[in-house]
């Protein structure tokens, strides 16, 4: 080694330290502010804890791996809902860690620093790390896949080449264990091996069977579930596509989509990815770099693009995106000098994710400053379900009831947490849920349906009463009409209607749209 290369690896060494110390520092902050938050749990992370408490190779709407993370996280802590949340900020950091080291290996250690900074305070990932959902994980397993893939041509050919390929599928084979938008990578594994030379001389066929090979090993699990559940979570995923919507081709949903990508990435990471892509592509100045990570890239955002445009799609359906994303955009603004710029822009979305942080600990805070609304789903379920069990133990003092049933998966969800320590108990009925289709439309329709026997003397709960008259023609009888309303903030509250119904009869669903009559509308199966 010589004493030039002494001082690069130490200013290696320090752009490293940096990095751990800065991503640990943030995941400690947002590890305490879950600890610390007074808000409840949303309607989905209480259906992937019911679905930790029956572990699992898959479930209706999603793969498995979220379930599996609550589940680790609750065996340490117990059931509430920071233990719950927890391993969101440390799937996030630990991201942020893996692209530090992607990012030094193309474009070097400082790159990887900023790198690290732009994934760590994207906005996308400071909402992301306050809830536990699918994209933690996924995002986590995805720059362990990008990491395997640019470590390749580094390794010793042979055994070293070999195992790297296997971890290479193994990483990808728990990102799709996470969500299914891992197939993206396939697509860009696929594109970079037809634009690379290089890349292409890199594999070898027991290297493809090695990674293919972990690949199906790993997922097959899944695909096996799925095939004995008639592949619910695949035809669930198909349907949030969309694509049967009578307004198909929406340019106004394909401008909304690009627009929100500065909200999910940052204004600035967006426009240097956005800006910077078309521009180096334009003049032919992309490094080899640059090609690998716009094939990680692209896949997503020009996939979920075209979904917008042809249908619609959530903000947060390109994030993918964002890992090679926050590597690229990095590389570009570090190798332009343009690092004023960085910090000016990583500024503000440190500033966003404080703010975040003390809507966070602090509610009121953000019914202050007028945003209020964005955390109505995070508030009063405790306090709704509740009364739902008190009106429950009043029933069941006298009469009794043979099932409560709710009309909503969410309150359905959240019922079955906050109500945990009663469902279940002597003498306390079983949670159900309406079903409003002909056929179930989630979990909690397929595996609690209200069915006749659990009907026959039913207390009630409809959120909002929105299903309310519905409920009531699949009932002989209603009587012990209750509203509960909870207040959520200044302006809000959220309405609960409780009633016994007794003798379930349900009327039969239109065969077109599954829907029962609609009284109000002259027997119409219209919503």
């Amino acid at each position: 080694m010589t004493a030039t290369a002494l001082p690069a690896l130490d200013s290696e060494a320090r752009a490293w330290r940096l990095t751990v110390i800065a991503v640990g520092l943030l995941t400690i902050v947002r590890v305490l502010a879950i600890f610390s938050t007074p808000l409840e749990l949303y309607p989905d992370e209480a259906q992937y804890w019911l679905w930790s408490r029956t572990l699992d190779f898959g479930y209706y709407s999603k793969p498995p791996m979220v379930a599996w993370v609550i589940w680790l996280t609750t065996q340490i802590g117990g059931d509430a809902e920071a233990w719950l949340r927890v391993g969101a900020p440390l799937l996030h950091g630990a991201t942020a860690l893996v692209l530090h080291r992607i990012a030094r290996r193309l474009y070097g250690g400082w790159t990887g620093l900023a790198a690290a900074a732009v994934y760590a305070l994207m906005p996308g990932v400071a909402l992301s790390s306050a809830v536990i959902g699918t994209d933690a994980p996924l995002l986590f397993f995805l720059a362990l896949t990008i990491w395997a893939y640019v470590s390749l041509p580094a390794a010793e050919a042979g055994r070293k080449r070999l195992l790297v390929a296997a971890g290479l599928g193994a990483a990808l084979g728990l990102a799709f264990l996470s969500k299914y938008a891992a197939v993206y990578v396939l697509a860009s594994i696929g594109a970079h091996l037809a634009l690379s030379r290089e890349a292409r001389k890199v594999w070898t066929w027991p290297m493809a069977l090695a990674f293919f090979g972990v690949l199906i090993a790993v997922f097959a699990p899944n695909v096996i579930w799925n095939a004995a559940h008639k592949f619910a979570t695949v035809e669930h995923t198909a349907a949030n596509a969309n694509w049967g919507s009578h307004s198909l081709f929406n340019p106004r949903e394909l401008v909304e989509f690009i627009g929100s990508q500065f909200g999910v990435f940052g204004p600035l990471p967006f426009g240097v990815l956005l800006g910077g892509g078309i521009v180096l592509a334009a003049r032919r100045k992309l490094q080899p770099a640059d090609v690998l990570l716009l094939c990680f890239a692209l896949p997503p955002l020009l996939t979920v693009a075209g979904q917008a445009f042809v249908s619609r799609a959530n903000a947060n359906w390109a994030a993918a995106a964002y890992v090679a994303g926050s590597v690229l955009a990095a590389g570009w603004m570090m190798r332009w000098g343009a690092r004023k710029w960085l910090i000016a822009g990583l500024a503000v979305q440190g500033a966003f994710a404080g703010l975040f942080l003390a809507c966070l600990t602090n509610p009121r805070l953000a019914d202050n400053i007028g945003l209020s609304n964005s955390f109505k789903r995070v508030r009063g379920w405790d306090q709704t379900v509740q009364a739902i069990i008190d009106r429950a133990r009043e029933e069941q003092a006298g009469v009794g009831v043979s099932a409560v049933a709710v009309d909503d998966r969410f309150l359905f969800n959240v019922a079955a947490y906050y109500g945990r320590d009663y469902w279940g108990t002597f003498g306390a009925p079983p949670l159900r849920i309406w079903v409003h289709e002909a056929h179930p439309q989630n979990q909690a329709e397929t595996e609690a349906p209200l069915t006749a026997e659990y009907g026959r003397r039913a207390l009630v709960a409809s959120l909002e009463g929105v299903y309310r008259s519905k409920i009531e023609q699949d009932f002989k009888a209603h009587s012990g009409d209750e509203i509960v309303r909870v207040r959520l903030d200044a302006k809000r509250n959220r309405r609960t209607d409780l009633f016994i119904a007794e003798g379930f009869a349900p009327v039969p669903r239109d065969p077109k749209t599954g829907l029962p009559p609609d009284p109000e509308n002259g027997g119409s199966t219209a919503r």
